[in-house]
């Protein structure tokens, strides 16, 4: 297949916004030779019809027959999928910037993570406060249809720790779940919440000491490890939807 760029640029916005999984279902009724209404509302989650859209008006704009465009799109969604499924391991930083080192920073990363989040966000946090560039990102996910929850402490199961707002407050007005651990399912005096992770999609996974306020993401020196792809991102969202199946988590 010769250069076509609209139909590129469309088709790799478009995996981006659904997944190659829901490429693939627009592949396949490109294939069929389905009627473009049908197309356009083949798939019922936000952003595939604009998607689908976009790729069907850039094939008239290119000129490409829905075979062709079809292969490609198989071809973009089976990238994007084996790109997924390579592990990449890559250390985030808070805190003051050394020159010389390349490493990205833990607002930088979170944030970014927020934002490529298609389907599904959990977080966990002892601490938080409101830190508006990770507000505005949180908003917009849920805007596009991502179930965004946050498991956090309480004032009452941290104790004497802490102080202030309650760590919930934080995400206060976004349409987030708010999950906790209940003082009283805590079998060990004076267990904390202190998990301090985050997982989009079950193959991006970010874990850090930094909480999730300015100065745990920006301030403080914090250090942590983001992973992208293989078995780990799966295995800690799997790891909270246990925990809420069996009552460990309640919701706030």
């Amino acid at each position: 297949m010769t250069w076509r760029p609209a139909l590129q640029a469309a088709a790799a916005a478009a995996v981006d916004a659904v997944g190659p999984v829901h490429l693939r279902a627009l592949a396949d009724r490109l294939a069929e030779g389905r009627p473009r209404a049908a197309i356009t509302e083949a798939v019922p989650v936000p952003g595939f019809s604009d998607a689908a859209a976009a790729v069907l008006a850039a094939q008239e704009i290119d000129g490409v027959r829905d075979a062709e465009t079809a292969a490609y799109l198989y071809g973009v969604a089976d990238g994007h999928a084996r790109h997924a499924a390579a592990v990449t391991i890559e250390s985030v930083w808070s805190g003051p910037r050394v020159h010389g080192i390349p490493v990205r920073s833990t607002a930088q990363v979170l944030v970014h993570l927020v934002q490529r989040a298609t389907a599904e966000l959990l977080l966990m946090t002892y601490s938080a406060k409101p830190y508006e560039p990770l507000r505005q990102a949180l908003a917009a996910a849920i805007r596009r249809g991502v179930e965004v929850t946050a498991i956090v402490e309480t004032l009452q199961g941290a104790g004497s720790a802490m102080s202030g707002d309650e760590p919930a407050a934080a995400f206060h007005g976004l349409g987030v779940h708010l999950w906790h651990w209940p003082a009283g399912r805590r079998t060990e005096r004076g267990a904390k919440m202190h998990a301090k992770i985050a997982v989009a999609d079950r193959r991006e996974l970010l874990v850090s000491s930094a909480n999730l306020t300015q100065s745990g993401v920006d301030h403080n020196i914090e250090a942590g490890l983001v992973i992208r792809g293989g078995s780990a991102p799966r295995r800690a969202a799997e790891h909270i939807a246990a925990l809420r199946s069996a009552g460990m988590l309640e919701r706030l």
